[in-house]
């Protein structure tokens, strides 16, 4: 059996890391887009806390967006590219413009919990194959959700 491999890997012993890893890509692309809809329509007393909060957040977003993308790649595989995929693959759920500040935050920390579930299955996927760079990317993106959901959970309490 002729079995292609990419950095010690096998394209099967692969696929269930690139699919976990896909999954979150497109979740993290909808919550990223949930981000920007925030900021851009947030309002209320908490505006300025929250518009800045809001494009903090998304910045870290698009940067794991790309990194996560680049990952699938190194193992010779496609990411998901299409919105359309991304809302047909995501969890996480697009919402309206007119939510207060705090349903805004609300919705963020119930995305938050989302990801890290994708996150710790593209970690297990990971370390079921001894894929060590896959898991220490997630392993950060994990520490700082986690701070995160801390932060904004503390900011509504």
């Amino acid at each position: 059996m002729n079995t292609y491999r990419k950095l010690g890997f096998d394209s099967e012993e692969s696929n269930d890391v690139v699919q976990s890893l896909n999954l979150l890509l497109a979740n993290l692309h909808v919550h990223y887009q949930k981000l920007r809809n925030y900021h851009w329509n947030v309002t209320g007393s908490d505006f300025f806390d929250l518009h800045e909060k809001f494009e903090e957040e998304y910045n870290e977003v698009k940067v794991e967006i790309d990194e996560i993308a680049e990952r699938i790649r190194v193992f010779g595989h496609t990411p998901a590219s299409t919105l359309q995929s991304y809302l047909e693959m995501s969890e996480i759920k697009e919402t309206g413009t007119d939510l207060s500040g705090t349903d805004m935050v609300k919705e963020v920390l119930s995305d938050f919990e989302i990801l890290l579930s994708f996150m710790v299955d593209a970690l297990e996927a990971a370390g079921e194959i001894g894929d060590v760079a896959t898991e220490d990317m997630l392993t950060g993106y994990i520490k700082r959700t986690e701070k995160m959901h801390w932060m904004l959970t503390s900011f509504i309490s």
